[in-house]
């Protein structure tokens, strides 16, 4: 249940009984109401700005348009009282049972609390990692895989048909240094010496079991091969050994793929041409010549006639290439067919989630979307800055395994998956982020993830220490679901049950903005109200949660506290994040 959402719903019934009556006119838009906590809690539990909103439409004071809309609220059985504040403002104050009986409501919902229809099963495409196939995954890529993975669970929740997709950069001429990497690798375990990896190619330690498979699979067959004939067969085999190594990197993170969408199928399956063909039907083809790049020296420029894509018709800064002048697919092509390919696919929204490195490509994308799918499509890149990695303050030095970067699996096995996911999404994904090692694995307030995990495994310590105390209590959700929830009276109990009331609402409000890391600051804030009515039950000995002589009243605490652990579940499982019961 989202209250708020129904108090809205109520509103709308109120505006529209004043309409009847001719108090304000008639088909109001109230498409940008509000119904939210009031920033200062002493104002009661809902607050809304629909006077604010509809002065201009119905050409009458807000505070004379709040009058009338607090008389109607004020009849509603569950209110308490309604104040108009300011010029305008309307603050609801519940009557008292209408949130203590909200600890019921989402012990009966168990994982489902917060679960919504605002989807309304619209098929969205999640494109994440999308990583070239050359070696395992870093730091960087770490952040987007899980900032991708976290989004595509919290749109599910909130009702999205997701899908989740890699897309295969196997066409590129990386794919060759990456063979030719390879090759090197394989004549090292064929027991020819190799004193230095040439410049160029890749020297990461990652591709000795590549050379050594290639060797046993291959035996000295292409020993001393001219490279024309083995390249393709090498190519394959090794992005194949990449894609399984980068399998199991992501799986390390519990990240699993729906869909592994090659970009040499394009090209082989010749699915580039009718894509632009689309395009071209549209006018929005043609042959020219694309001025120099700005900083380049006009003896450093060729002019070549290329054929072009009219991106600045769709606000993009210059017209792209599509096709060289030598007849060759441009990159920016493939990227065309592969997102025609989506839209055919039947998504409506489409989300890509890359790194910050790759910010000034958005425009052409964007563009060529534009111009497919026109206002039908929601096209969205959401760039994720790279991640500085500390140890007590001090930069953390390469892998030796990658060659040059720290690989993802080297912070996952030092500090485990669920350190990994929940930190990563404790800022916005275009905001820059330190991970200290140090500091990731504190056991202090400090440490978000602790403190999150800490407040639930401090729940089922407490119902272990119950059912010790109380051998013959039931205390499953459905029994707790019942308790006696008039209890709550103490101002730190009614500040955990609103937060915990606000829950629907932003868990709706982070998908509209496609932001999961308000998820991971809810469920701190969530976790630091529980741990300060924990510290306010060892002064006031009637706050605890198990009173050994007053059954009723430790039954009722139990349903309280377990209502915060079901919801710090919830909101742990959307982040990919295990909610422990011991620490």
């Amino acid at each position: 249940m989202n209250i708020f959402e129904s108090y809205l719903g109520a509103l709308g019934t109120i505006i529209s009984d004043l309409g009847a009556a001719d108090k304000l006119p008639r088909d109001l838009n109230l498409k940008n109401v509000t119904i939210e906590p009031p920033r200062d809690a002493s104002h009661g539990d809902i607050s809304t700005n629909v006077a604010m909103v509809l002065t201009k439409q119905a050409r009458m004071k807000p505070r004379d348009i709040a009058e009338l809309v607090a008389e109607g609220l004020n009849a509603l059985e569950d209110v308490e009282k309604v104040d108009v504040a300011g010029p305008g403002f309307i603050n609801i104050t519940l009557k008292p049972h209408v949130i203590q009986q909200q600890v019921s409501t989402i012990l009966k919902a168990a994982g489902s609390y917060g679960r919504s229809a605002l989807g309304k099963r619209e098929r969205v495409n999640v494109e994440y990692v999308s990583v070239n196939p050359t070696g395992p995954l870093h730091v960087g890529h770490c952040r987007g895989a899980i900032f991708g993975d976290a989004l595509a669970s919290l749109l599910d929740f909130t009702g999205y048909d997701v899908s989740r997709e890699y897309y295969i950069n196997d066409a590129g001429g990386q794919i060759d240094v990456l063979a030719r990497s390879a090759y090197v690798r394989y004549q090292e375990a064929l027991g020819i010496e190799i004193e230095e990896i040439p410049e160029g190619l890749y020297p990461g330690a990652y591709l000795i079991p590549v050379g050594q498979a290639l060797a046993k699979e291959f035996g000295d067959k292409w020993r001393d091969a001219p490279e024309s004939e083995w390249l393709g067969d090498i190519r394959t085999f090794a992005t194949n050994a990449m894609m399984d190594l980068i399998r199991a990197d992501l799986d390390t993170l519990g990240i699993r793929h729906d869909v592994f969408f090659s970009e040499l199928t394009l090209h082989n399956e010749n699915r580039i041409q009718p894509a632009l063909d689309q395009l071209e039907e549209k006018g929005l083809i043609y042959t020219g010549v694309l001025e120099a790049p700005k900083g380049t020296k006009p003896d450093d420029w060729e002019e070549r006639p290329q054929t072009l894509f009219k991106a600045t018709e769709f606000g993009d800064d210059v017209d792209r290439a599509v096709m060289k002048s030598d007849g060759s697919w441009t990159y920016f092509a493939a990227d065309v067919a592969y997102h025609y390919d989506k839209i055919q696919r039947g998504f409506t929204t489409l989300i890509d989630v890359w790194g910050a490195d790759h910010g000034g490509y958005v425009k052409r994308v964007e563009s060529v979307i534009k111009a497919l799918g026109g206002d039908k499509i929601d096209f969205d890149v959401r760039l994720c800055q790279m991640v500085k990695l500390l140890r007590g303050g001090e930069p953390v030095k390469m892998s030796k395994r990658s060659g040059n970067f720290i690989t993802m699996r080297d912070i996952v096995e030092e500090v485990g998956k669920d350190v990994v996911r929940f930190i990563m999404l404790t800022r916005k994904n275009d905001a820059s982020l330190e991970f200290d090692f140090t500091k990731v694995t504190e056991q202090s307030k400090d440490n978000p993830v602790f403190y999150v995990q800490y407040a639930h495994a401090r729940v089922h310590s407490v119902l272990r220490k119950a059912q010790t105390a109380f051998p013959d209590l039931d205390i499953s959700r459905e029994a707790l679901a019942r308790a006696d929830m008039s209890v709550f009276t103490d101002p730190s109990e009614q500040t955990l049950i609103k937060n915990m009331l606000n829950w629907p609402r932003l868990v709706e409000s982070a998908a509209l903005a496609r932001e999961p890391h308000r998820i991971a600051y809810y469920l701190y804030e969530l976790a630091s109200e529980f741990h300060a009515l924990w510290n306010k039950g060892n002064d006031n000995v009637d706050l605890r949660f198990i009173i050994e002589d007053d059954t009723q009243k430790t039954v009722s605490r139990l349903a309280l506290i377990s209502a915060v652990a079901s919801l710090i579940a919830t909101g742990l499982d959307i982040l990919g994040v295990e909610p422990v019961e011991e620490m």
